[in-house]
């Protein structure tokens, strides 16, 4: 039977990690699974309230903050589960919600990742998928994500039937990630360099190289409580975004990469 292990990081976020896993053991996925939380050095007592409230879960607390891939990666290199769920700490699933992510994902032998419709606390629909990022794309995805926030009806509905659709994208969303083991290890897992944002694309990105396929389904529909990161160190979570976002130009548009940099540096938003 198949199996699925859930990794969850986290980084100073006790009060949302705690209503994460009161959400998985309140509807616990029914196939065979196991949770890891990999904590990423925090100093706000989530370590030790996992270890006493969920003593089923497996925690890696880590010497240091290394970063939401190396964690994820941690995750993934110390469970088992044939299939693997990266789901954020600020995430709720829903009763049968993961059920019914899995079950899409084995019901389609030639994707290799899927990822389920995102919304937030009051149901409104996260764009959690979309093309491959280049500057065209990036300006683009970018624009409609900020009138759907403000609520521009045309932008909406198209977002909402979007999401409302079960097809083949770039990518999906790291909030909620599901993937194959065997797909994950032969694209040799996260790619390091990317800190925080942009590492579930490049991800998702080295899998379809590989011929795997990037499914989104909204027949699963998880709640994601967006920015608690960026909430808790907000200076930080940009530097640490910049970071992420010089990286995975040069890694995939080389030619754009000075660009980029030149236009921080402009506006003295260029990373240390």
């Amino acid at each position: 039977m198949t199996s699925l292990s859930i990794v969850i990081v986290s980084f100073n976020a006790r009060t949302h990690l705690e209503n994460c896993l009161r959400s998985l053991s309140e509807a616990p996925p029914s196939m065979p699974h196991d949770i890891t939380v990999v904590d990423n050095a925090s100093t706000d007592g989530s370590v030790a309230a996992v270890r006493g409230g969920w003593p089923a879960v497996r925690v890696i607390a880590q010497p240091a903050n290394a970063g939401f891939a190396a964690a994820n990666n941690a995750g993934i290199r110390a469970t088992g589960g044939e299939l693997v769920l990266l789901l954020n700490n600020d995430t709720l699933a829903p009763p049968g919600a993961i059920d019914a992510l899995t079950a899409r994902l084995l019901e389609c032998p030639e994707a290799a990742v899927a990822g389920p419709r995102l919304v937030d606390a009051h149901g409104r629909t996260e764009l959690s998928f979309g093309p491959m990022i280049s500057p065209v794309n990036e300006l683009r995805q970018k624009l409609v994500v900020r009138l759907h926030e403000r609520g521009v009806g045309p932008v909406t509905r198209r977002v909402e039937r979007a999401a409302r659709r079960e097809h083949f994208v770039d990518w999906v969303s790291g909030a909620c990630l599901l993937v194959r083991r065997a797909a994950a290890e032969r694209a040799g897992l996260l790619d390091e360099r990317f800190f925080l944002y942009t590492e579930d694309v490049d991800f998702c990105a080295t899998i379809r190289g590989q011929g795997g396929r990037i499914l989104f389904t909204p027949a699963a529909e998880i709640v994601h409580l967006r920015g608690r990161s960026r909430a808790t160190a907000p200076a930080a979570v940009n530097d640490w975004y910049r970071r992420s976002h010089l990286a995975f130009y040069a890694k995939h548009h080389p030619a754009w990469a000075p660009i980029l940099r030149a236009y921080l540096r402009l506006k003295g938003q260029l990373p240390r």
